[in-house]
This record gives structure tokens, sequence and C-alpha cells, in this order.
């Protein structure tokens, strides 16, 4: 494992501006910058440890990383971070950082819970943020969650009527519940779509009822995740959502590869944005805003001490879930599907719309 400081942050890291992130459970820490409350230098190191994803993965572990080194450079201190090549990697970098005396310790992702739980116990002095897990009950322990059900069903709803094919398709990476969140979403979205346009729109990849769907069994971008993606496509798909990190660039290959013009939905970040190349077959994209969460939350820890075990959840209410903009796609999509989005968003946020998902934030 590498463990390096601000001054050696990897190049082609996007730049984010940051917006100030609204309250979930509890009231979201608020943006500030530049030099503690009293004007004097912080004394403060924050960190982070990826999954096995990387900090390249123009996705979850990026986004996140992004949040600690924009927070960094505006608070004049340094951050430490470390990528996890595998998950036996976990415990062994969480301890690194924390023999180095880093004060907050940033755990990008569901599977590291049990690393972050046995760190947080031995270590109660230091402070610990999870992102997408909300299992942990401890005082140093703060979860970052999202409703990401609710975006995806906006997603579903686009996808369908984009369709020429009268068949849209998802596959995951690892069948857990920050990856299915997304897939209930999408194929509820769909249904709802059906509902609403007297359609029939099929699903290729994920029974929601049933829970049941294509997975490659993990989150590399390899030939196992292009061969699970070609399988869907093969159904006669015309839109794709991959749900896990780097795997939709295995799902670019397939498609180019099928030959046909199939539309790509990203996760976690806006992919039109993120990915290096081939970002006009983004219809949209599913956002989490780690990075602005990310971003408050080690401010406020390091300019006030304010850190609590509050969880905060994400959701289109709070802005902490969203939908991309259509991008190149735009002139593609119909004349109606925006204003029709804005309604259904409308809906949810009010209730009147029920989004639910066996993985949503309790």
């Amino acid at each position: 494992m590498t463990i390096t400081t601000r001054k050696a942050v990897m190049s082609g890291l996007a730049g984010l501006g940051v917006v100030a992130l609204l309250a979930g459970c509890g009231q979201a820490p608020e943006s500030a910058g530049g030099g503690g409350s009293d004007g004097e230098a912080i004394d403060y190191l924050p960190c982070i440890v990826s999954d096995s994803g990387g900090f390249d993965d123009k996705s979850f572990n990026q986004s996140s990383y992004e949040g600690l080194v924009k927070a960094a450079d505006d608070l004049g201190i340094e951050e430490k971070h470390v990528e996890s090549a595998s998950e036996a990697d976990f415990g062994p970098n969480i301890t690194s950082l924390v023999d180095q005396g880093c004060d907050l310790i940033i755990t990008v992702g569901f599977l590291l819970a049990d690393a972050t739980k046995e760190a947080a116990e031995k270590n109660p002095d230091v402070n610990f943020l999870i992102l997408d897990d909300n299992s942990i009950e401890a005082d140093n322990v703060k979860p970052m969650i999202f409703d990401t059900a609710q975006a995806a069903f906006l997603a579903g709803y686009a996808a369908a009527d984009t369709s020429k094919t009268g068949k849209v398709g998802t596959f995951g990476g690892m069948q857990i519940p920050t990856v299915t969140i997304f897939m209930d979403g999408f194929a509820d979205g769909v249904a709802y779509y059906n509902e609403q346009k007297d359609a029939d729109v099929q699903v290729v990849g994920w029974d929601v009822d049933a829970q049941q769907g294509q997975f490659t069994g993990g989150f590399d971008a390899n030939e196992t995740a292009k061969q699970t993606a070609t399988s869907v496509i093969n159904q006669g798909v015309d839109v794709l959502l991959p749900v896990g990190g780097p795997i939709f660039l295995s799902g670019i290959e397939a498609i180019k590869d099928s030959g046909e013009e199939i539309a790509m939905i990203g996760v976690d970040a806006d992919l039109f944005k993120t990915a290096d190349s081939d970002n006009d077959m983004f219809l949209t994209s599913i956002m989490k805003q780690m990075s602005d969460g990310v971003y408050n939350i080690v401010t406020a820890a390091a300019k006030d001490g304010d850190f609590d075990a509050e969880p905060y959840v994400g959701t289109l209410e709070n802005e902490g879930v969203g939908l991309a903009p259509f991008h190149d796609w735009e002139d593609k999509v119909s004349d109606s599907l925006q204003g029709e989005l804005d309604t259904i968003k409308a809906g949810i946020i009010d209730g009147s719309i029920e989004v639910t998902s066996p993985s949503s934030p309790k």
C-alpha cells in the first residue's frame, strides 16, 4: 500500500465546485473555508481509505477523495490517503492511518464496515466517517448514507421513455445493499413509466421482486464484467445501467463490440464529466453528492470541532442524491421528459409517489 499527502494528489482529478449540503437525518455541517474559527492555523489531519476500486475509479472513491482534497486545500492542511487493492487491505490500511495520527479517517464503502468498527472500538479518540453503511453504533463513527433508490427511480423512468427496443438492462458488481438499491429504484421507475404510459418496457438483469439478477462478483473492469454486460446487451436492451464503480468501463467496451447504439446510465458521479472518454454515451447518471458531504463534514470537524455520530442521509429533498443532466442526449430524449421527471421528483419529495427498496436507509 502507498500513503501520500495532498502535495502528491493524483493528476487528472476534476475540480468540483462545492455546494452546501443540506440536512438529512441530522443537520449537515455548513461550508466554510480558510483557517480556524479564531483565524489561527489549523492542526488537523483528515485521512481516507478507498475500497478496492481505487481513487481513480471516475466514480465512488474518486468523488469522496475529491471532497477531502478540496477541504484540505481550503483549510490549508495536509491530508493522507491510501488505496486498497483488495478487502485484505482494509484493516491494515486503517491501522496505518491511525498510527500516523489521523484525526478523522474516512472509509469509503459498505465493505469496510467490519474493519472500521474494529478500528473505532480500539481507538475511541479517532473519529471515523463511513460512506454507504449505517451498521456501526459508536460515538466516534458517523455514517453517510444515500437513498439512491429515489434518484434511480427517475433514471428508470427516463430509460423507459428513451428506449426504442422496449428493453432496458442493468447489472451490478456485488449483490450488496449499496448496489441493489440502484437496481431496485431503476426497475421501479420503469414499472412506474409502464403504469403511467400503458407501456410494457422490460428490465433485463434484475428481478426486483425476487431480488435476483446479474452480478460480476467484484468492482473491477475486467473480462468477467464485460461478459456480464454482453449477456445483458444480447437480450435486446438499448439502455444499460452498470452499478459498481469501474465496471461501467467494461459496459462501454461491450457496447462497442455490439455495434448497437446503446445509452449508458452512470452511477455515483456524473460520468459524462468524470469519464476520460466515450462520455457522449451517457444518457444521464444517478448521483450521490459524496464530494460535497465529505467536504462539509471534514471542514466542520477541522475548523470548529463539530463532529457527531448522527447519520447523514442523502435524498432528493436535500440534494444528497440526484439525476445528472442529459448533456449530449438532450436533443435525443422526448420534449416532455424533463417536465415529467420534475413532476415525479416533486411527488417523491412530498410523498405522493412512494419509492422504497429493501436496501433503503432505515
